[in-house]
């Protein structure tokens, strides 16, 4: 069984950045791929952003702006945010699923979420 904890949400005022963490309790994250997700409320969930060891995904909603990244030896995987809009306010959430195909956006495990906030 895998955990996720996502951490490093909050209230950034628009144009600021933010950059979530989200620590896996694996052996090593590096036999996975990891995505970000978000839901804003009244609205569905959207993926965001992807990463394996061959590929990485973005939404057009983030591309340019956000940075899907990771570090194996601590097996977190980060979302860096930059130029941050209201309508980025959301709950943002971290996702896994093992190997290397992620791009249907169908994960296994996923994080308890954290809260990101834009003022405008």
């Amino acid at each position: 069984q895998v955990q996720l904890v996502e951490s490093g949400g909050g209230l950034v005022q628009a144009g600021g950045s933010l950059r979530l963490s989200c620590a896996a309790s694996v052996r090593t994250i590096g036999s996975y791929a990891m995505g970000w997700f978000r839901q804003a409320p009244g609205k569905e969930r959207e993926f965001i952003a992807g990463h394996s060891w061959s590929d990485t995904y973005y939404a057009d909603s983030v591309k340019g702006r956000f940075t899907i990244s990771r570090d194996n030896a601590k097996n977190t995987v980060y979302l860096q945010m930059n130029s941050l809009k209201p309508e980025d306010t959301a709950v943002y959430y971290c996702a896994a699923i093992l190997g290397v195909k992620y791009r249907s956006g169908i994960f296994d495990y996923w994080g308890q979420g954290t809260q990101v906030t834009v003022s405008s």
